[in-house]
């Protein structure tokens, strides 16, 4: 061994030796030259044949030396695939924890080689395919050693990678903290397993794995099991938690069914709550939905009437008492989790929260009304869109009710939607929803007298106000639909009947929607389509094939672009399964099948940012023939796209610059969808010069997809928001401007203050679940390109930004919390005020506002005019300047005069949190509810702490049918409570509004 110690200057002489007999001088010359390789490969890898001769030769008990050595010379070579093949013949002699070059190349070369190995099989369906078991033994010591040393971030990628479920296990089970684990598992098999079956298997492991734990998350395994499709699983743990003698079980159980119905995942939701027992301890049979039912049943499918069916088929006294005490209270909370299941509960709260925090501000839709011309029909209904846009979910039509005479001008389809528009203000009012609509709904016997067209849109109008949830509602869409021929009529029930079964997949209102197809008639074929893609949405039903037959028979054009719709619906979330059907749409002929191919590929692969779909996407996007395919290839990667919105501006930036409008268009669409609400600085500078394109579609679709960004971000946190709103009152004011792009800026002008500012656009739900309903919303929102009339979809994708806290009753306690940011930052936009001539004083008029509240903020003005007066009687800036109606406060002044504004504004539940103020909401010390789980927003469940004392509770007035009457004088004393409040102090007001 001394020429080891001695720097060697050539390995001529160790390679010598190689030939040498003496098995101990071969022995001496391979360690040497192993030792050496780095410096001397060039000279060794001249005599490689030698030493593969050695490797060879089965006498030789240092064969595997040998290898190494060939490895090693192969590896600087650059031939990785003859060094890996060396590498498995060294055998132990290959170390996985030497820290070289070598061994970290070799190492990824082996996994890559494995990992593919193992996907081939998976795909082939073939488990015994052959893997050379020396591969697998590198892997596995390499996998061991990850989990010895203690990288089990490192070890859940590679098995994950290699599809080793069993060092998975290993490797979250022997990890510290399990949870925070296992999360980290969950989001890798979202983030980078593509195939969603592999990716159902990890996450059945998980759940495995949660359950063996002594103290599970059940929030967490709920989830998982909603992925998994498993109701059963999560009514078992439910029910679990409902019999625990802890209150905080109960609670818990409750917060998880919020968090599921969240998910928006109606089919699954009923299958869980029917899988509950009964309100009684007996269990019942569960009625399946698909068969009609006594009315007794109707309510929810499993009966908690008067008279309570037993499983023996007896009837049991709808008033007998349960005699044990804790069954009564298992019963109670049974109830209420059912309500919340149903969806019920939350959109009772939700409707009150939007009603009593309704913030519109009917100025902008006046001035809208007054500025768009009366022969201009198209601005006309865009004037109604935005309206009800700007109030979903309010229940306030007070300025439908003031312009009746202006609304009936709307003639044919145009009365269809403002009647429809109804449904958008008055959704999840499921209470009333059908009186509300009665006096335009058919009224059936002789020749019904009203018009059609608003019939119609009243049975849209129900499918839009239960849009998700319309299991009270289905039967009489049924029998509107069948009792009608008029095309017009059968449009609004398709649609209707759609959106109240979304994705039940019931056969029997399949088949009534399919014989409406069969009557081959443009209109009502064109709404059938649709409505049958969103009843089998997700489903990957056979019955899209039929859907496909029966688009190739048909001469309609608005028939095939309704089915197109309609089968891209069916397989949404299906990722890899829906690749034959795409392939097969992608490749026809008829260009308006192509375009229901992309949006095919969008629904499959939503929120998968996955690599297939985008390039498959992009190629579309540039090389299609028809206009109509391109355009929607690029709006399509918004939606593959909204689970990492930070790309989508990246990926589109070059096709926003397209020579072809129609690509431009799609790039603006895509960037609304997939960063709306998020005001991502990227979007908004990608937009800004597509809102003043030369073509006036392209701006159009730039307005409103700026305005889906810009929803709920407030002027101090991005300047551009205030320029944004100015440019839209400019379009809408300009006498030149032509109605494509002043139809983007009243429908930008809706969305922005959506849901009486009180909503944003999400498609993913906390737990990174998508919002099937929301998602579906925007796709079918997004062909209004070709039918004014779907725009109200949109309103499936606004989720309230509020935090609503109940206690055990779910009852909205009143208790206070803290947002720990400057509330300028997420205040709502001042209300806009009418530009006088006579006085300098402005009288904003405010929300629904009544003489006590506009006196308050006369006199508050008055005060404020004096003040500045006073402070600067030479400065010309303290006037107010009446061509400029943003210049009303004269800020520059009254800074000087204010205090400084808090660093933290104290909120009150239910309160408005938008999102880019989550991560600022912090629960006071001493607080007397504290949140079962930490959640900045939503439906969050308190504990009381100090359940003795009487609580004061909040949102209990809800919304009467004549909201607009009582809304006014109810707001009307909340805003004149305020303005007192505010006056009290010398300086001006701070901009928000406090409600002590």
């Amino acid at each position: 061994m001394a020429a080891a110690a001695t720097m060697v200057s050539s390995a001529g002489g160790l390679l010598a030796m190689l030939n040498e007999s003496h098995p101990a001088l071969k022995l001496h010359a391979l360690s040497n030259l192993n030792a050496f390789v780095d410096y001397f490969w060039p000279e060794i890898s001249t005599s490689v044949p030698i030493i593969e001769s050695l490797y060879e030769d089965e006498e030789f008990d240092q064969r595997q030396l040998a290898a190494l050595l060939v490895s090693k010379v192969f590896y600087y070579l650059g031939e990785l695939n003859d060094s890996l093949s060396y590498a498995l013949g060294a055998g132990p002699q290959f170390d996985v924890s030497e820290d070289s070059d070598y061994v970290h190349t070799l190492l990824a070369k082996a996994i890559d080689e494995y990992a593919s190995l193992k996907a081939k099989a998976a795909e082939a369906n073939d488990e015994s395919a052959v893997i050379d078991p020396r591969l697998e033994a590198i892997v596995e010591r390499m996998l061991d050693k990850c989990i010895a040393d203690g990288k089990y971030q490192q070890a859940i990628g590679m098995a994950i990678e290699c599809r080793r479920l069993d060092k998975l296990e290993e490797a979250v089970i022997r990890s510290d903290n399990v949870h925070a684990t296992i999360n980290y598992c969950i989001d890798v098999s979202h983030s980078f397993v593509n195939r969603r079956e592999y990716r159902l298997e990890v996450l059945r492991l998980l759940v495995k794995v949660y359950q063996q734990l002594p103290s599970p998350d059940f929030l967490s395994i709920c989830q998982r099991l909603m992925f998994l499709d498993e109701p059963e699983g999560v009514a078992s743990i439910l029910e679990k938690l409902l019999r625990s003698e802890n209150v905080d079980d109960a609670l818990l159980a409750f917060q998880i069914a919020f968090d599921l119905v969240e998910n928006e995942h109606q089919a699954f939701l009923l299958k869980v709550r029917d899988r509950l027992p009964s309100a009684k301890s007996q269990p019942l049979e569960p009625v399946h939905s698909g068969s009609p039912q006594p009315d007794s049943v109707q309510s929810g499918n499993v009966v908690i009437s008067e008279d309570v069916q037993m499983t023996d088929g007896t009837q049991a006294d709808g008033n007998a008492t349960i005699p044990d005490p804790s069954e009564a209270i298992y019963a109670e909370r049974l109830t209420k989790i059912r309500g919340i299941l149903s969806g019920e509960t939350s959109i009772q709260l939700t409707l009150q929260f939007l009603y009593s925090h309704n913030r519109s501000d009917l100025l902008i839709l006046k001035t809208i009304k007054q500025s768009v011309e009366m022969r201009n029909s198209v601005c006309h209904s865009a004037t109604i869109y935005a309206n009800a846009i700007m109030h979903a979910g309010t229940t306030v039509d007070t300025f439908l009710r003031e312009n009746l005479d202006w609304l009936s001008r709307a003639t044919n389809w145009a009365k269809f939607s403002a009647t429809a528009g109804l449904g958008v203000i008055h959704r999840g009012h499921l209470q009333q929803g059908r009186s509300l609509m009665a006096p335009y709904l058919p009224q059936g016997g002789a020749g019904g007298g009203g018009s059609p067209y608003s019939e119609g849109g009243a049975l849209y109008a129900l499918g839009l106000i239960h849009a998700n949830h319309g299991e009270g509602i289905k039967q009489f869409l049924r029998e509107s639909l069948r009792s009608t021929n008029v095309e017009v009529i059968q449009h609004g029930a398709c649609l209707g009947l759609g959106l109240a079964a979304l994705g039940t997949a019931d056969d029997d209102i399949f088949d009534d929607i399919k014989n409406v197809l069969y009557t081959d008639s443009a209109v009502a074929g064109e709404a059938a389509g649709i409505s049958m893609g969103l009843l089998m949405v997700g489903t990957a039903s056979e019955k899209a094939s039929e859907m496909l037959a029966y688009a190739h028979e048909t001469q309609h054009e608005k028939i095939i672009r309704g089915l197109a719709l309609g089968i891209a619906l069916t397989v949404y979330g299906r990722e890899e399964e829906a690749d034959t059907l795409i392939e097969q749409m992608t490749r026809d002929q008829d260009p308006i099948l192509r375009y229901g191919g992309m949006y095919a590929l969008a629904l499959a692969y939503r929120g998968t940012a996955n690599n297939k779909a985008i390039r498959q996407l992009l190629h579309f996007a540039v090389s299609d023939v028809s206009d109509d395919v391109r355009r929607t290839a690029v709006l399509a990667l918004g939606f593959v796209l909204y689970s990492d919105p930070e790309q989508t501006p990246r990926i589109v930036s070059l096709l926003s610059e397209s020579y072809n409008p129609h690509v431009r268009y799609g790039a603006a669409l895509a960037v609304g969808i997939s960063c709306a609400g998020t005001g991502l600085s990227e979007a908004i500078s990608l937009l800004e010069p597509l809102t003043s394109d030369v073509v006036d579609f392209v701006r159009q679709g730039a307005l409103i997809s700026m305005a889906m960004v810009m929803v709920q971000i407030s002027e101090a946190s991005d300047s551009r928001v205030g320029a944004f709103r100015r440019q839209l009152e400019k379009i809408i004011l300009d006498k030149h401007e032509d109605t494509m792009s002043k139809m983007g800026a009243i429908l930008a002008s809706g969305i922005l203050d959506a849901g009486g500012r009180n909503v944003t656009i999400k498609l993913l739900s906390k737990t990174k679940h998508d919002k099937i309903t929301a998602v579906v919303g925007l796709a079918v929102f997004s062909q209004f390109w070709y039918w004014y009339p779907l725009i109200y979809f949109i309103s499936l994708a606004f989720s309230p930004t509020a935090f609503i806290g109940l206690n055990y009753d779910l009852k909205v306690p009143k208790f206070e919390f803290l947002s720990h940011a400057k509330p300028s930052l997420f205040e709502y936009p001042k209300p806009t005020t009418v530009p006088s001539t006579t006085s300098a004083v402005k009288l904003p008029t405010a929300v629904l506002s009544t003489s006590a509240r506009a006196k308050a903020r006369a006199s508050k003005k008055e005060a404020e005019k004096t003040n500045v007066e006073k402070a600067e009687p030479s400065s010309g800036k303290g006037k107010m300047s009446d061509k400029d109606g943003d210049s009303v406060q004269p800020e520059n002044i009254v800074e000087k005069k204010t205090e400084p504004e808090p660093s933290f504004e104290i909120l009150t539940n239910p309160a408005r949190v938008v999102p880019a103020q989550e991560k600022f909401i912090k629960f006071l010390e001493d607080t007397r509810y504290v949140p079962v789980k930490s959640a900045p927003s939503g439906f969050v469940l308190l504990k009381d702490l100090r359940p003795s004392e009487p609580e004061v509770l909040a949102l209990t007035d809800a919304p009467s049918s004549t909201a607009s009457n009582a809304g006014a004088s109810a707001t009307g004393q909340q805003s004149a409570a305020s303005a007192m409040a505010v006056d009290e102090e010398p300086a001006p007001p701070q901009p928000f509004e406090y409600t002590p």
